[in-house]
């Protein structure tokens, strides 16, 4: 099918699909999409942003089905990809656009013009998630501190609180205010660069600066490409803004801490924003270099707790206006008394609510959210005990063993099974487990965080897993 017969058949479409999806979530997921082919009875869309169609699969899979079999005709179906080559012909076309209507504008509304079409380029460079701004982050008194640090260093960036250290435990909100400052700078202070990263992939990038040397009657090592090594540092020394997450990744990486020293050396020396987030303070993480530690405590440190329920309650009803996704108070009430530690857990909670209701072709009520999160019987029927003594059982071992000091591989590995479970499951916060456990909540977080990062490479790992909660469950 010619290309301009397929854009008409989406055009038709576009005009269906707005009808059923809420005005905000048309404009900002389905209007950029473009439709690429018609083959097969299957309409190929493609999407500028890796985001859109995660939230549009989700959450607004049927409406674009009925849409597309509305137009097209029963036997059709559909297919939403991001595509790397249409994200830089959708910027591109958006720049001439705005070059179009520039010569009418005030310099307001030009330099308003230009930093919105530099925050979709800095989130497709950086990563900068379009959803993480500080007009949508919901303060509670858990945060209200690291928020007020948080704006403040996004309005004068640089000329205190530098450099800003955010900790508090996974989920709570540490990645969305650090994102929140560098889309505010992109927008309200366009000149200055930005850039944000997460620790491991700045060690992942700082080993691609090293290769193998395999000359002939020579003992293989690995040795420095100074051409790579001085991008890479040209890419981080030079911005005006380096926004640096999950820094406790560096812990027992000496080489990379020299590094990063002298990254942010360069960077304060030259009276450049840093800010850093961690699951802990700079006196917990083991081995960090002492410049180091002592550089990220000079500035201001500021941490993230647990929101207090009507925190979480708020989090949740917000969380649904952004998916667009009607529910009553008594659902958002529900989440919110019953997932206490962290946003992420809110938001998955709330997500599978949603998940069932479209599954079972009904609304968000409190009904289908108690047969859907069933946490009644979750709480009723397992415990921090039981978890011990299962997962004691399975490796042979005692509650005794998996309580004690003992660092032998197969006790370690099951203390680390049981503190990842007890959180997986209940919920609990890191300092419960650790008081259950004898153990500090930093050993607690570093457990939780090497099991779930080994689930993603080791499939017999996820079956230890899964046998446990199978042997819980019966």
């Amino acid at each position: 099918m010619d290309i301009s017969e397929v854009n008409e058949l989406w055009k038709k479409v576009k005009d269906e699909l707005e009808t059923s999806v809420p005005e905000h979530i048309f404009g900002t997921w389905i209007t950029p999409l473009e439709a690429a082919d018609f083959e097969n009875n299957t309409l190929v869309i493609l999407s500028p942003h890796p985001m859109a169609v995660d939230i549009l699969k989700k959450n607004w899979t049927d409406n674009i089905k009925s849409a597309v079999k509305t137009v097209l005709g029963e036997s059709t179906s559909f297919s939403l990809i991001y595509d790397p080559d249409y994200a830089d012909k959708y910027i591109k076309a958006r720049k001439k656009e705005l070059s179009k209507i520039v010569a009418g504008q005030t310099q307001e509304e030009k330099n308003e013009q230009d930093a919105k079409l530099s925050l979709a380029q800095m989130q497709s460079s950086a990563n900068l998630n379009l959803n993480l701004k500080f007009d949508n982050f919901v303060v509670g008194e858990n945060s209200k501190f690291a928020y007020n640090a948080a704006f403040s260093v996004a309005n004068n960036p640089s000329k205190k609180f530098n450099p800003l250290f955010i900790y508090g435990a996974s989920g709570l909100g540490k990645t969305h205010l650090m994102q929140a400052i560098g889309h505010y700078i992109i927008f309200n202070k366009p000149q200055l660069k930005v850039r944000y990263i997460r620790m491991e992939e700045y060690f992942n990038e700082w080993v691609r600066c090293f290769q193998y040397n395999d000359s002939p009657n020579a003992k293989k090592k690995q040795v420095c490409n100074n051409s790579l090594m001085r991008k890479f540092h040209q890419k981080f020394q030079n911005v005006d803004i380096l926004l640096m997450d999950d820094i406790q990744f560096i812990e027992s990486k000496m080489k990379t801490m020299e590094d990063f020293f002298s990254t942010f050396e360069a960077l304060y020396t030259n009276n450049k924003q840093i800010v850093i987030a961690s699951d802990r303070l700079p006196k917990d993480i083991p081995t960090l270099d002492n410049r180091l530690r002592t550089r990220f405590e000079m500035g201001l440190v500021v941490d993230i707790v647990p929101p207090d329920y009507q925190t979480r309650f708020e989090i949740v009803k917000a969380y649904a206006y952004e998916l667009g996704v009607e529910a009553e108070d008594d659902v958002f009430a529900y989440i919110a008394d019953n997932f206490v530690n962290n946003v992420r857990e809110l938001k998955g909670a709330f997500n599978k609510v949603s998940a069932y209701a479209e599954f079972s072709n009904t609304g968000v009520t409190l009904e289908l959210a108690q047969r859907a999160l069933n946490c009644e019987v979750r709480k009723r029927e397992i415990t921090i005990d039981k978890i011990a003594q299962a997962v004691a059982g399975y490796f042979d071992l005692t509650v005794k063993d998996l309580k004690s000091t003992a660092r032998q591989q197969k006790i370690a590995h099951a203390r680390h099974t049981a503190i990842y479970l007890a959180r997986d499951i209940l919920g609990l916060s890191y300092e419960a487990i650790g008081e259950f456990f004898d153990k500090k909540h930093t050993t607690v977080m570093y457990s939780c965080d090497l099991i779930a990062g080994k689930i993603k490479t080791d499939s017999s790992l996820e079956t230890e897993l899964e046998d446990i909660k199978a042997c819980l469950r019966s």
